[in-house]
């Protein structure tokens, strides 16, 4: 992940989700992911916190294994999922930090 940061800006917090990964920095929320069978193919969204308008969040529940994190932006919607486990709050949290921060 180091290779993609930019002069000046540090990565904050970093969280697995099933076979993707989404790490917060001071600048950007990077996306890494992982396509096809295989997982070789790999995907990477770069998104400045500047650019997202909204966000919600969803933890998991009983029968529902997975939390999700949607992301509505000038580019589009993203749609995060975390693996069972993850503190959706605390990247709520983030997020809000983030955001709040960059407008």
């Amino acid at each position: 992940m180091g290779q993609l940061l930019v002069q000046g800006e540090q990565a904050v917090a970093a969280f697995k989700t099933f076979r993707d990964s989404a790490t917060f920095t001071t600048k950007r929320l990077i996306v890494r992911d992982a396509q096809g069978m295989t997982g070789k193919k790999v995907e990477m969204y770069s998104l400045p916190y500047s650019s997202i308008n909204m966000w919600s969040s969803e933890n998991a529940g009983t029968f529902d294994f997975n939390a999700e994190i949607e992301l509505w932006t000038r580019a589009g919607h993203i749609k995060i999922k975390l693996g069972k486990g993850a503190d959706v709050r605390r990247i709520d949290s983030l997020i809000g930090w983030a955001v709040l921060q960059a407008h």
